[in-house]
């Protein structure tokens, strides 16, 4: 069950930023709650691959294209002609120089006029003034979590322009393919904190 602060997914047709490790959680979750076709820019130089039978479990590989490019500057310009297009559902891009403030409001028009979501994955502190939100991601050891459970998260909304900021838990849950809130650890009923 979700609180209803709970601002995920976050808001269609804008682009968003995400850091931390926890970011591939974040983007292939968000890619299962759009649904449709999702296309994924990266630099040709990240020798980091997504693997398909990593993210089977939140959507279809067939529905993900990755795209490589040479430099920051064509990873920009494919996401923004992706976001126009329409023909995609999410644009995750991955960025590790700062974008400045005219390049992303290119990013959010274009995201708005093809109604679609932008995802950018950050590193900390990197972010731009022209993202909807931002968020951090990251993941929490969870010493009373069942063997069958996803890896816990911890998701802050460190940005937000139309509203407050928050932190919640969560886990994916991949027979219902959703993120379902949950309790912090040493919350829930039952469970024995560690001493010390």
């Amino acid at each position: 069950m979700l609180d209803a602060g709970f601002l995920f997914p976050p808001v269609n047709g804008r682009t968003h930023e995400v850091c931390g490790a926890g970011v591939y959680v974040f983007a292939f979750a968000l890619m299962a709650q759009r649904g449709g076709y999702a296309l994924w820019v990266r630099e040709e130089w990240d020798t980091r691959q997504i693997n398909p039978i990593g993210f089977a479990g939140f959507t279809e590989p067939s529905d993900v294209t990755v795209c490589n490019t040479s430099g920051q500057t064509e990873t920009l310009a494919v996401a923004e002609e992706a976001l126009r297009s329409a023909a995609v559902s999410l644009v995750v891009m991955t960025l590790n120089k700062p974008v400045g403030l005219t390049e992303g409001r290119r990013l959010q028009l274009a995201a708005r006029e093809g109604k679609s979501t932008g995802l950018a994955i950050i590193p900390e502190g990197l972010g731009s003034n022209a993202a909807e939100t931002r968020w951090r991601c990251t993941p929490v050891f969870d010493p009373g979590a069942a063997s069958h459970d996803s890896t816990l998260q911890k998701w802050e909304l460190i940005k937000n322009k139309s509203g407050t900021c928050g932190a919640w838990y969560v886990r994916w849950d991949p027979a219902a393919r959703r993120i379902v809130m949950v309790p912090p650890p040493g919350k829930r009923a039952g469970f024995a904190p560690l001493p010390g």
